[in-house]
């Protein structure tokens, strides 16, 4: 079980959650790892640190003694004697032990020295808890679950209905995005989402086989058929071209492309390089769905030697691909999703879409032939319209019969601005598109099992010691400057009071006491920290939830960070951070 953030095309509060298998048990060589009572791999007794039991000595008798919430042993991944399977989509442990969501998936460890007792259901209802606790911590609005098709529906059903209704202030409600990685075709993808209420989406991988087959086809794919490769039930659904899974490149030592790692490819690679990418985007974002971009898709990584070493706020030594962009830009400015899908033409080679009455998406595979076609709209008679690609000056009016000709540009790259197979009709002026700067909300539980105070760590968390005023440390939150900053607290102890302090790097700037709640205008922009202390020095320990709300600046002139992100300013930690090898996240 792992968890990571990333960006998608329409906000940055999503994470990845991998909810099917669980690796490196263990301290940093592995010790403690080992349960020699389990049946399967016995790499199985999973501990971690907290602000309670930071790591020390690192050893085996260490790691076993570690008390962070959620330690799993062997009994909860398969087989175990309360699902004795090991075989089949939900039982073969492919990445590593395999989670059981099964009631009977319980029980102790033979050898580790923290070892609370487990009971039925312990890891469906522990995962549940878990999810619930980080997505309130994180402030997340969105889920992509990775191999869906390798646990129980009813228990991603379960996971999911109690992040929309049970998290409290944190419930992401019927709008929550959520999509689950389910290999398979369109009449699997559609059971998925049906069995788990359509509570979440699926990546559409038939869509993509179509698109794989446009891009490799040499202008010879059929574009009238790729409307029939989408999955059925398109609710949720989040149409792609590439990913992680389906890109692994061999690299130089320059970080350049040397060929493809195709055996480690789940489905072929679509190279970045190839003229019709855009083409496979503009289908991408016209069809239904949410439309995902992969960031070796949308930046030039490839072939400019300083994978490594580039400054990712230099555009010229980030370069980005100006199809993608464009039809990013044109997807949001234009309004897509606010118009009903239709398919208004098509041939072997040209796919017209319009999403009705906000953009026209012609899309053509022939490198060299630019397609003109005469279309059914939408559009008012009379509406003039351009190609907001770019790729040509000339207008088209819609006549009174509701009919348009449009025009789209070949593959090869001679349109104007280099535009490669797609053109974007739209009005002269579009609708516009400006992204609401969203308010923010993190809660923190102030427990000894989560957090860490070893010294090298960040020292978050911690309950309230007993008869003492010493602070603990909530976290950091990055605030804009005039942008209120208001929180609220929850005490398992109401009648003794907590203190709240907030810093600028270390100078103190506000302080409530006693509080519960409050709030706090900064005139700086930057980082924020949050520290609470029991008020009076007589008072007992107790845990504290602490939440906070805010406004991050919209933008961030990050040369004014550097030398906090890295005493050199040379994005080093940055560089290490993106290019770790994925098993270490």
């Amino acid at each position: 079980m792992y968890t990571t953030h990333f960006l998608s095309s329409l906000n940055l509060g999503h994470t990845i959650s991998v909810l099917n298998h669980v690796t490196g048990a263990g301290a940093a060589d592995g010790s403690g790892g080992s349960d020699p009572a389990g049946w399967n791999d016995k790499y199985t007794n999973f501990r971690y640190v907290s602000f309670g039991s930071p790591a020390t000595t690192d050893t085996s008798s260490d790691y076993l003694s570690r008390a962070g919430r959620f330690p799993k042993n062997w009994q909860n991944f398969h087989n175990n004697p309360g699902h004795d399977c090991r075989d089949g989509d939900i039982c073969a442990g492919y990445w590593g032990p395999d989670v059981c969501y099964y009631p009977g998936a319980y029980g102790q460890s033979s050898n580790a020295a923290y070892n609370p007792p487990q009971s039925s259901d312990y890891m469906r209802n522990e995962m549940r808890r878990w999810l619930i606790w980080y997505k309130k911590q994180m402030g997340i609005d969105g889920w992509r679950f990775d191999a869906v098709k390798h646990f129980l529906p009813s228990a991603m059903e379960d996971f999911l209905y109690n992040l929309q209704f049970s998290a409290g202030w944190a419930s992401g409600g019927d709008e929550m995005f959520a999509v689950g990685e389910y290999v398979g075709g369109g009449a699997e993808l559609d059971n998925w989402c049906n069995s788990v209420q359509n509570r979440a989406g699926t990546f559409d991988f038939g869509l993509r086989g179509s698109i794989y087959g446009m891009v490799t086809g040499n202008g010879f794919f059929d574009m009238g058929s790729i409307p029939g490769s989408q999955q059925g039930n398109r609710l949720r659904t989040v149409p792609f071209v590439n990913n992680h899974d389906t890109f692994r490149p061999k690299l130089t030592a320059e970080g350049n492309y040397n060929g493809w790692d195709s055996s480690q490819e789940l489905a072929a690679h679509i190279d970045p390089y190839d003229g019709r990418l855009s083409a496979a985007y503009a289908i991408a974002f016209a069809v239904d769905g949410t439309p995902t971009v992969f960031i070796e898709d949308l930046f030039d990584l490839g072939q400019l030697g300083n994978r490594f070493t580039h400054d990712p706020k230099s555009a010229a030594q980030l370069p980005v691909r100006s199809d993608i962009a464009n039809i990013i830009w044109c997807h949001q400015h234009l309004r897509f999703k606010e118009g009903a899908y239709k398919v208004p033409y098509s041939s072997g080679d040209l796919l017209v879409i319009e999403r009705s009455a906000k953009a026209i998406i012609g899309i053509t595979d022939s490198w060299t032939v630019w397609q003109t076609a005469t279309v059914a709209t939408d559009f008012p008679a009379g509406t003039v319209l351009k190609d907001h690609s770019g790729a040509t000056v000339e207008t088209a009016t819609v006549g009174g019969d509701r009919k348009v000709t449009i025009k789209v540009p070949p593959c090869n790259g001679e349109a104007l601005g280099g535009r490669r197979c797609y053109a974007i009709w739209g009005p002269l002026t579009p609708p516009g598109y400006t992204p609401a700067q969203r308010e923010t909300t993190q809660e923190w539980e102030m427990a000894d099992d989560l957090g860490d105070s070893h010294p090298l760590s960040l020292q978050q968390g911690g309950k309230l010691p007993a008869n003492s005023i010493e602070t603990r440390t909530v976290g950091r939150i990055f605030v804009a400057a005039s942008s209120p900053v208001t929180f609220y607290l929850f005490l398992s102890d109401s009648l003794n009071p907590v203190t709240v302090e907030l810093y600028n790097e270390n100078a103190l700037v506000h302080s409530e006491s006693p509080s519960t709640q409050g709030s706090y205008t900064p005139n700086f922009t930057g980082w924020l920290t949050v520290k609470v202390r029991n008020s009076e020095a007589t008072s007992p320990g107790q845990v504290v939830w602490v939440v906070m709300t805010y406004k991050p600046p919209a933008q961030v002139t990050t040369d004014l960070f550097d030398a906090k992100l890295n005493a050199t300013g040379d994005w080093d930690l940055y560089h290490r951070m993106v290019n770790r090898p994925r098993s270490k996240l």
